[in-house]
Formats: structure tokens, sequence, C-alpha cells
């Protein structure tokens, strides 16, 4: 070990004792995650001084957030590669299938954007001039057969698409046996070759039966090609492994000491655990150091089976070379809360996307601000933020979140297990069908719906469910009170780790409790086998039937803090 990072482990180790604590970023550390809440499989690249870092986005639109920092730890959000209806339509597409792995590089003046829609045309390229777009529409690439696409662009002039890819022959040797696969790209005509080749079978070592090798990346190094990928599955045995080769078309020899990453073989009731590490990029900043972000899961503690509400999040952490070898997180077992900043901080973040913060929206603005998002490709306009001043209006529409098209619904993520999420609305039901509120949401059969609407012409206020096996709008009633006319209604969801508080008051001084501890790992993805995190948000439906009705929200406050284990 040399010098330097025998310094910088001495210093991680006295830190992590005596800064287990969550606090205020100082001058000379960042805390992970960098971007908080359901943000996964982070790809990045580095453009003169300035980052540029995207993300999956599945079944929500706008797809494929657009993120810039100058510091690789704060990070504004640009917008979004796919954001116009005629580059995405989502109609039909399940909430966890849609836009997969997406890759950003830059060359000659351009942005590419690779990635697969898994229910769509499968895997496209889009291009743009600048980050913020406009991007171009979707070209497709009906040649390449798999997902995860990435490009890499080599010093001699040419161009590679790699990508993960079935068995040899389609004939896999066990279940989850995957290959990486390379083509030559054109990135003028934005057309791959007709040949391909096999650089990875299996993965690291083939008698081992590795499984899901997927998320490949190459970059060159001193005259050599290292060829990145995750290897495991996406959950607790998720796992960075690393190759090397003289060629870009291998033969690819891994790292004796793979996985330069993961979590899975750590004691599952460690503080403050990290778990599902992988899917990674690398980076090189302007002092010649190089970092990796890469996906990662905050288990609520007491940890029960790894259930989690923020989702994948993106964490950076330092690469080091060994031996020739990078490898992530050197000198620890468990990836840190708290690194070293890779360079001096140059900016804080317009709205804050990690770290301690609260955040208030009064919708005086002509459009809403582009972290929210919607279900499904949005194709009519049923909200308005000009019918009056300082208010969210939204329709009520026969659509649901549960069902295969556009509902009346706009959601922020989840960023936090201990949060809070409350808003103001005004809204009268005309019947028992028509229903506005908040809603913490996992996926089409996993949420929990808090809205105002009326039984026999009174006005009640209803806490729901989602439950598959009902046979009418996938929900059950667990909670109903009548409550009294009022113009404002005031709602709340407090998160605390496992648990959900549903909170409700006519007065913003005065809160009341109306359920209490609702069970928050139900929207875990760990039980729901997906890929999204929670998110909450605005929802109003006429459950199936046609309506004229409007609710109102006058704001929105998202309030969420970290907590570590001491």
């Amino acid at each position: 070990m040399n010098k330097k990072m025998f310094s910088l482990r001495i210093f991680l180790l006295l830190f992590s004792v005596l800064f287990s604590t969550a606090f205020s970023q100082s001058e000379k550390v960042f805390r992970n995650p960098i971007l908080s809440g359901f943000y996964p499989d982070p790809s990045i690249c580095k453009v003169g001084d300035d980052y540029y870092l995207i993300n999956s986005t599945f079944g929500y639109f706008p797809g494929i957030p657009v993120f810039h920092s100058k510091d690789l730890v704060n990070w504004n959000l640009l917008g979004h590669v796919l954001d116009r209806p005629e580059q995405l339509n989502l109609e039909g597409v399940g909430l966890t299938r849609g836009l997969f792995a997406p890759a950003i590089e830059h060359s000659n003046g351009k942005f590419f954007v690779v990635c697969t829609l898994i229910d769509g045309g499968g895997n496209f390229v889009v291009t743009a001039d600048k980050p913020e777009g406009p991007w171009s529409n979707l070209v497709w690439l009906p040649e390449v057969n798999g997902i995860d696409p990435s490009l890499f662009f080599d010093d001699d002039g040419k161009t590679y698409l790699l990508f993960n890819s079935d068995a040899p022959d389609n004939k896999p040797l066990y279940n989850g046996h995957r290959t990486i696969r390379i083509r030559e790209f054109d990135p003028i005509n934005l057309k791959v070759s007709n040949e391909e080749k096999i650089i990875v079978n299996g993965g690291v070592d083939l008698s081992k039966k590795p499984v899901w090798i997927e998320g490949p990346h190459i970059y060159k190094v001193d005259g050599k090609y290292f060829l990145t990928a995750a290897e495991g599955g996406t959950a607790e045995d998720h796992s960075q492994v690393i190759f090397r080769s003289d060629n870009v078309f291998g033969p690819f020899i891994p790292y004796e000491k793979n996985p330069i990453l993961t979590q899975r073989h750590l004691k599952p009731d460690r503080k403050n655990p990290v778990t599902c590490t992988g899917h990674a990029d690398f980076v090189q900043n302007e002092k010649g150091d190089w970092w990796t972000v890469f996906l990662a899961c905050r288990p609520h503690e007491p940890f029960i089976e790894n259930n989690y509400n923020t989702g994948r999040e993106t964490f950076l952490a330092p690469i080091t070379w060994v031996d020739g070898w990078p490898v992530i997180n050197y000198g620890f077992e468990e990836v840190q809360h708290y690194y070293p900043l890779p360079t001096n901080v140059k900016g804080k973040a317009k709205i804050p996307f990690s770290g301690d913060f609260t955040i208030k929206e009064n919708f005086d603005a002509s459009v809403l601000p582009n972290y929210f998002m919607f279900i499904k490709t949005p194709t009519e306009n049923w909200y308005n933020l000009s019918s009056r001043k300082g208010f969210l209006e939204i329709k009520l529409r026969p659509e649901t979140v549960s069902g295969k098209r556009n509902p009346s619904f706009i959601a922020r993520r989840q960023q936090h297990s201990y949060c809070s999420f409350s808003t103001v609305m005004e809204f009268d039901a005309a019947s028992e069908n028509e229903k506005a509120g908040i809603i913490a949401f996992q996926m089409e059969e996993y949420f929990y719906y808090f809205c105002k609407s009326k039984i026999a012409g009174k006005d009640v206020l209803q806490l729901y469910k989602s439950n598959k096996d009902q046979m009418v709008y996938n929900m059950e009633l667990l909670y109903q009170i009548e409550i009294d006319e009022s113009k404002n209604l005031y709602l709340k969801i407090d998160a605390s780790g496992n648990e959900y508080s549903f909170y409700y008051a006519f007065d913003k001084n005065d809160w009341k409790l109306f359920q209490n501890k609702v069970d928050a790992s139900y929207l875990s993805p760990r039980n729901v086998y997906g890929f999204v995190g929670t998110v909450f948000g605005m929802y109003a439906t006429s459950l199936g039937k046609q309506s004229r009705n409007k609710v109102y929200f006058d704001w929105l406050e998202y309030s969420g803090m970290d907590k570590l284990t001491n």
C-alpha cells in the first residue's frame, strides 16, 4: 500500500469513528448517496470540467433524467432525455418494464445515450448537441438482441457497442447464464455492424455458474482495455467485476481478486448497512483520480430481509489502482457513508437531491418542477397551473394507478427512510367513485391511497391499501371516518423506516392522527420483486366513470433526513 492510500485509509477510519452520526456536510467530506431515492443504474461521462449522469426510469415519464455537476457531489437536474410523447409512448407498459439501464457518452461535440425499451422496440440510440436537450427521436437498433447497451469510443476513431445478451447459441447452461457481446458502431449514421463477438461468457468463472453478467463498460488506460460489468443480479448478491485485455475484442482476462465491489459477504445485522452494490460506471476527474458511481440500497433498521422504500440509489466511491487493476472502496469491507471530497465544492445544488433537506412547492410557476413524474406518458392536458394562480388543478379521470393508461397522478420520489410528505387541497366529491388525495406508490398492485370522497352524501376521509385480489380497482378500504365539510383539507404521510403514519387537518397547525404505523415494508421492492422505489404523489380518479370534477392543490412539501446508528 502506497503512502497516499495509507493516509486515506487512516483518515477514513478516524472519520467513521468520530462522525458516525448524521451531520451537515463539511468542506472535506461528502455523504452517500449522492442521489437519494429511486435513481438506479447510473451512467456518467465527463466533458471538460463538467460531469453528466443519467439513470433508469422504467415506466415513468419523462424518461432518463440528466444531471450535471462540477464536483461529482452536488448535482442539478437539467432535464430528461425522453420528454416528448413522440419519443416515448409508455401506454400499456408495466411500471417495472420500460426503460432499462441507459448509458451516456460524448464524442466530437455530440452526446449519445443508448438504452433498452424492454416492452417496446428494444435497443435504441438518441443524440443531442447539449445535455439538456433537445434530444433526438429514438433510432432503433434491431440487430442488437439484449439489454444494458453502452458505447466505447476508442482513440483510433472506432466506436463499439457493448451489451448483455443470451448464452452462446441461445443454449444456457443454467438459469442466469448470459454473455457480454460487442459490435462496431457507426456514430454518424447510428448503425451497428452485422458482426458481433462474445467477449465474456457467463462471467468471471463459468465453472461457478455466475449469473446475470450485465451493465458493461469499456475504458482504455495505458494502452489496455478494461471491461467492467455487474454480476450476481441486482439484489443482495450484486457485485462489480473487472476484466483486462490488450485488444478491444479480447480475450478479456478477469482480475484474480474479483469482485472489485460487493457487500454480499457481510453480516446482515451490521449497523447502517449498504446492500445490493453494483452496476458501476467509472470516471476520471481533473486531478487524475478515478471515481465510480454505482447503485446501492439502504435497508431500514432493524435490518429485516433487506427492506427499503427509497429504491436503488446512486452512490459515489473512490477507485484505487492496485497492481494494474482498478479496485473500488480499497481498504474497506463496507461501503462508506462518508468519503473525502473528490475536489473542492463548486456550488451547491439548486434543488437538493441528497442529504437532509426540505422542499416546498407553491405551484406559482407556469410549469411543474422537473423532478415530478407521471405514470406512463400523458397524452392529454389533465392538469393546469394557470387556471388559479398558485394552485395546481387536476382533473378527475376514469384512469387508475392500477390500469394500463396514464392516470391523473403527479409524484416525486421518497428519498429518505425518515421523511414527511404533505399538502393542502380543495375538493368536493360528487359521488362515491370520485376520490382525490395523496398516495404512497410502489407499482400497480402495491400502494396506499389517502383520499377524500363521499358516502351517502357525507364527506369522508379514506385510507385504501392495494389488493390485487379485489375484483374492482385493486384496492381495499382499511379505514374511514366522516369529516365535516371544509374548504381546505391538509393531508400528510410520515415515513419512519418500516412504518407509515397518516395525518389530516383542517388547520395546518392542528394535525390529527388518522392511522398509525402502517406497514411501509409492504411497498419495499424486496417484497414486490420490482426495480423502482416508492414515490409520493397527488392522485385523483373517478374510478372508471366520466367526471367533470377537479381538485386544487395549494402547495406540497417534502422534508427528509438520514439517520445513522451509533
